[in-house]
Formats: C-alpha cells, sequence, structure tokens
C-alpha cells in the first residue's frame, strides 16, 4: 500500500498522461465510446477500490493541498478564452437558443429530482448539482461545484456514469437529426440565412490572433493562475460563510469572475491557457476518483435512468420553444450540446451543418463554461430544498 503522498500524486497524474497520450497517438476506437476522462475516472477509482492507498495521513494532506491549490487556477485559465464581446456577436437567436437549452435543462433537474427524490440518498441532489454543472458547462463547471459543495468523492461516480452514458447517447441523437433540419426549420419557422455570416465574421475575428505557443506564454499564464488561486483563497477566507456559500465556492466565485474580466483583454489572447487548464482538470479528476469505491456504486441503474429522463424533459421544452421563438435545429442542437458536452462536442455538431459554423460551437461552448458553475449551484439550492 501506498502511504507516501508524493508518489499517490505521482501516479494519478502519470496514469491520467498514460491514458491522454494512448488516446491521442493509438487513435482506438474505444475513446470514441468512452471519453478518456472517463477512463481515467474509473481507472483510478479501481487503483482505490483494491487499496493500492488509504486516503488518510500524508496522502489526505496531499489530496487536500493540491486541490486547493489547482480548482480557483483551473476555472481561472478555463475562462480566459470565454470572451464576452465575442460571445455577444452571436446574436439574440442563438443566446436564446442557448439559455433557453440551459433553463430546461435545469427544469429536467428539477422534475426528474422532484419525482424520484425518495429513492436517492439524503444528500444525493448533491451529486446532480455538480451533473447540471457539467450538463450547463462542461467538466470543469462539474469539478468545481465538487468542491464548493464538499461532495463524497463516491458520489461522483454517479455523476460520471450519468455524465458518459447519456451524454453519448444524447450526441449521437443530435447527429442523427442534422439531415432533418430543413424538416425542423420549416416546423418552427425558422430563418437560419444569417447564421453562416456570423460564423465567417467570427473566424476572421480568431485569425488576427497567435495561435502558436511558446514557453514564455506557459510560464506567464501558470503563475498567473496560481497567484489569483492564492488571492481567491485569501480574500474567501475574509468572506462571511453560510451552509451553501463555503470558502471554496468563494474561492470559485472570485477566480471565475477574475477569468472572465481578463477574458475580454489582451491578456486572455495569450496561447496556452486551455491546455494548462487541461492538465489542472484531469489531475483534479483523478484527485477526486481517488477517494471512490466501485461499492459504493450501488444505485446506478437509477441514476442512468434520472440522466435520460432530464434529457428526455429537456428535448420537449425546446422543441416548444423553438417554435414560439422560431429557431433553426442548428441554434438548437448546438445549443444543447455546448451545454451537455462542452467545448469537446459542440464544434463537432455544428461541423456536420458545415465548416463554417465551427466558430459558433465552440463560443457556445465558452459561454457554458462561465453559466455552468453558477447554474449548476442554483439548481443544486432548489433541489436541496426539495
Amino acid at each position: 500500500m501506498i502511504t507516501n503522498g508524493f508518489s499517490y500524486v505521482a501516479i494519478i497524474v502519470f496514469f491520467a498522461g498514460l491514458v491522454i497520450f494512448t488516446e491521442k497517438n493509438t487513435k482506438l476506437k474505444f475513446f470514441e465510446y468512452i471519453p478518456a476522462i472517463v477512463v481515467i475516472y474509473f481507472g483510478v477509482m479501481i487503483m482505490s477500490s483494491i487499496g493500492l492507498w488509504e486516503r488518510s495521513g500524508e496522502i489526505a494532506d496531499s489530496y487536500d493541498a493540491l486541490k486547493h491549490a489547482i480548482l480557483p487556477a483551473m476555472i481561472f485559465l478555463m475562462l480566459l478564452k470565454a470572451d464576452l464581446r465575442q460571445i455577444v456577436k452571436l446574436g439574440p437567436k442563438m443566446l436564446v437558443a442557448f439559455f433557453a437549452a440551459s433553463i430546461t435543462i435545469g427544469i429536467g433537474f428539477v422534475i426528474t429530482y422532484a419525482i424520484f427524490k425518495n429513492m436517492y440518498p439524503p444528500e444525493g441532489w448533491k451529486a446532480f448539482a455538480a451533473l447540471a454543472g457539467s450538463w450547463m458547462g462542461g467538466t470543469a463547471n462539474m469539478v468545481a461545484i465538487q468542491g464548493a459543495l464538499e461532495i463524497n468523492d463516491g458520489d461522483m461516480g454517479y455523476t460520471l456514469l450519468i455524465d458518459s452514458i447519456d451524454y453519448a447517447v444524447w450526441v449521437m441523437v443530435l447527429l442523427a437529426l442534422v439531415p432533418y433540419s430543413k424538416v425542423f426549420d420549416k416546423f418552427t419557422k425558422a430563418d437560419g440565412s444569417t447564421l453562416k455570416q456570423v460564423a465567417e465574421n467570427l473566424e476572421k475575428e480568431n485569425a488576427r490572433h497567435r495561435q502558436e505557443i511558446e514557453f514564455s506564454d506557459l510560464m506567464m499564464l501558470t503563475g498567473t493562475s496560481l497567484i489569483i488561486a492564492a488571492g481567491a483563497w485569501y480574500l474567501a477566507d475574509l468572506l462571511p460563510s453560510t451552509s451553501f456559500l463555503s470558502g471554496t465556492t468563494w474561492a470559485v466565485i472570485i477566480a471565475s469572475t477574475i477569468g472572465i474580466a481578463l477574458g475580454m483583454t489582451k491578456f486572455g489572447k495569450i496561447p496556452g491557457s486551455n491546455q494548462i487548464a487541461n492538465v489542472m482538470l484531469y489531475t483534479l479528476v483523478g484527485l477526486i476518483a481517488s477517494g471512490a469505491k466501485f461499492s459504493e456504486l450501488t444505485e446506478a441503474p437509477l441514476y442512468i435512468l434520472s440522466g435520460f429522463m432530464i434529457l428526455g424533459i429537456h428535448l420537449v421544452l425546446m422543441i416548444i420553444v423553438a417554435k414560439i421563438f422560431k429557431l433553426d435545429l442548428f441554434s438548437c442542437g448546438v445549443a444543447s450540446l455546448a451545454n451537455v458536452g462542452g467545448v469537446a462536442s459542440a464544434p463537432i455538431l455544428a461541423a456536420a451543418y458545415g465548416e463554417a459554423l465551427i466558430p459558433i460551437g465552440v463560443l457556445m461552448a465558452m459561454l457554458g463554461y462561465i453559466v455552468g458553475t453558477g447554474g449548476g449551484l442554483l439548481v443544486g439550492s432548489i433541489l436541496s430544498i426539495i
């Protein structure tokens, strides 16, 4: 059994790196169905389940110190690319589609939780709050909520199960609907003539910024993210805490606010922030998994069914919204996947409609990073009083 904190962290980071390297360089079809982040979570969970370490003593201290340091730093870096000025250029209908997707997903969570409440454990709402953060933003938002609400690491296994299985099916559904876009647009009386023009304008804007990553960029971004994290924790300790607004929640809010603000400056255009943020994200996912065990996943079928019910409610409500506001299938589909799938999948769906539309998918997903943490916490607060 491993008892040394450094060895414990080293194994987790090495395993995460090995999975990412394998996904990138082998092109195994396995990763088309099971995302690397899920492999990392359940791979580390296997290590924990067989007793490779026991989270106590030095290992517990290492876990707390590392998670404490990089959680706000990751959130800050993720939001640097979410330039609100560019997002506004998407136009009113696409923004309506995005927020309609976020709201209908939230409604799906509330209805589903109310129906199955008695079948979940007393604090089951916390796992759904984390999932709401992921399905309104991305995995980074899910991890942020896990820290903010101090969710049991074992319960996060349910969140990852729903997030991988239900999400994979949802991606297939949205891609399968692409050929029927004209039928849907005729039904909603949508006018999608301005889409390509918006996409071309965004692409021209992005082309003006440097793309290649230099060593100085990585050092500057890493150092800034860590000093922002340190400052966020310092300020969080000075702010009042409640049962819902813990010190971690304040740290996440402060780091998010600074990230959004700097994202609209030249600093936000420095390349490399996503790469560093992803290193932190995959490390955090590994850390969370290190405290979970398979013996804790006794209600997996119920949670997976709940996820499909949430998406079903979201689908029905989005069709109604599309009819009322005359939204096209592209806007609805990409808005939905920007919420549920994030930056990894929204551009793929956008590309299925046309390569020129990819920037719209990217920006919608970036908007998800902005609203995901707050949206998930809001859903959690509602679920906690049901």
